[in-house]
């Protein structure tokens, strides 16, 4: 049987700082540059955006930033999550590894993305903002975020990739059960949807084009700012909590990670569970194994290019260095929508630039099996997501049998698939297809990325 409470801190464990993984590097990222100058940006810059507390995140190189205590009062409600070790999977398979999973899907909304949406909430409120505007694909951050301002009194728009919206009503009605408003992008609400629309009527979105309209909501009123759910270094941060929080329970199962697993879209998740581990590695530690499991519909470390580009559609965001397909790449209208960015988050590209990580892509059928799996054998259903992550799991699992070692394998469980039953209905009825993107598409995209020239 599984072990779901040996490895169960109590409240007192929740972490009291995020760990900056920037602190640690080898080599300190690319500098963010202006979209009109080209030029490193500053803290003003990001000010008509972010309050300035999560810009001096963004930036920050201590290794430890204090978690409020009213973010943590929160947090309380469902963290230290559980981490379990997979014992039913394990026999499953029959391998000699071993298999831990860190569950986040105990949250509120059901995923990681709380971890953050808390924390921008309370800073935002703080700074006496009164509305947050967001993009959101599979939902997930979406609710996230309604939550959040719903605790901190914050009034929360939502533009939800078209396909995602369509796909995943009940997603849509937790939003706005929690207060937020939620809307179809591209949408008419702004000049960069209706310049979408213009085109193309029936056009399924894109995280780059709902990040465009929200960023353009923001950036006209005084009292908005613009909240993100993965992709910056802030948000990556507070995602430390579950790397954290998994090391002490690791350390009550007398057990550490040889071979850690996340599923990658912009990196939060994936950053959470993997940097504190990484940071450990890069001031001495044990070397671990660490791997990034995208889709292959949407590859953007294994196929992207590593070169600086805009976050949204609309070029109306500063340019980052990170693993990208282009900013007008619009990807097939595949079921995990969380996993469907252009780009990777810039500390995730890094790293995995540097060597510290590896990467591979699956098709959605494969994962969608290896959840299913899962979910016979533990119980949990994951999320499309999550079976991304899954299938990492079980494939290095098969590896161990098939060398007959025994390792430790961890992987983020990052959110349940409750919401998401019509995506595994499709997969039993036989529906469910592997969609590859455009190649043509592809190249035209990458051919199109900003003209920057580096310093050697």
């Amino acid at each position: 049987m599984s072990d779901p409470v040996k490895y169960v801190l109590d409240e007192t464990r929740i972490p009291k700082h995020w760990y900056n993984i920037q602190a640690d590097l080898p080599k300190p990222l690319a500098p963010v540059l202006h979209p009109g100058t080209l030029k490193p940006l500053g803290p003003d810059d990001l000010a008509p955006l972010f309050p300035m507390e999560l810009i001096v995140q963004e930036v920050t190189q201590e290794r430890e930033v204090p978690i409020p205590e009213p973010v943590r009062e929160v947090y309380r409600q469902w963290r230290p999550s559980p981490l379990y070790r997979a014992r039913r999977l394990e026999k499953a398979l029959q391998t000699p590894a071993r298999i831990y999973y860190k569950y986040e899907g105990v949250s509120p909304a059901g995923s990681h993305k709380p971890n953050t949406a808390v924390a921008q909430a309370f800073y935002n409120k703080q700074a006496g903002i009164s509305k947050l505007t967001t993009e959101t694909g599979a939902g997930q951050w979406g609710s996230s975020l309604a939550f959040a301002g719903a605790l901190f009194g914050i009034d929360v728009q939502v533009f939800m990739v078209r396909v995602s919206y369509d796909q995943k009503p009940y997603r849509r009605a937790l939003m706005e059960t929690y207060g937020a408003k939620c809307i179809p992008s591209p949408s008419p609400e702004t000049q960069s949807g209706r310049a979408i629309l213009e085109k193309r009527k029936d056009h399924p979105g894109s995280l780059g084009i709902a990040i465009s309209e929200a960023v353009e909501i923001a950036a006209q009123r005084d009292d908005t700012k613009y909240a993100l759910g993965s992709v910056l270094n802030h948000v990556l941060l507070h995602q430390t909590v579950v790397g954290q929080e998994a090391m002490a329970q690791l350390e009550m199962a007398n057990d550490y990670p040889d071979v850690i697993v996340g599923c990658t879209g912009g990196g939060s998740n994936f950053a959470g569970i993997a940097f504190p581990f990484l940071g450990a590695q890069l001031r001495g530690g044990k070397q671990v194994r660490i791997v990034a499991v995208e889709p292959a519909a949407c590859p953007s470390l294994t196929r992207g290019r590593f070169a600086y580009d805009f976050g949204d559609t609309a070029h109306l965001t500063p340019l980052v260095k990170m693993h990208t397909l282009g900013s007008v790449f619009t990807p097939p209208g595949f079921h995990a929508g969380g996993l469907r960015y252009h780009g990777m988050a810039p500390l995730v590209s890094h790293v995995k630039d540097l060597g510290l990580i590896e990467a591979v892509a699956y098709h959605q059928t494969k994962c969608f099996d290896a959840g299913v799996q899962f979910a016979r054998a533990e119980g949990i259903l994951p999320a499309p997501e999550a079976n991304h992550a899954v299938k990492g799991a079980i494939d290095e699992a098969l590896k161990c049998k098939a060398e007959g070692k025994s390792r430790a394998i961890l992987f983020n469980l990052c959110g349940h698939g409750h919401f998401d039953m019509q995506a595994y209905m499709d997969y039993f009825a036989g529906k469910l297809k592997d969609q590859d993107y455009d190649e043509k598409e592809l190249a035209m995209a990458l051919a199109g990325l900003p003209a920057v020239k580096e310093a050697a």
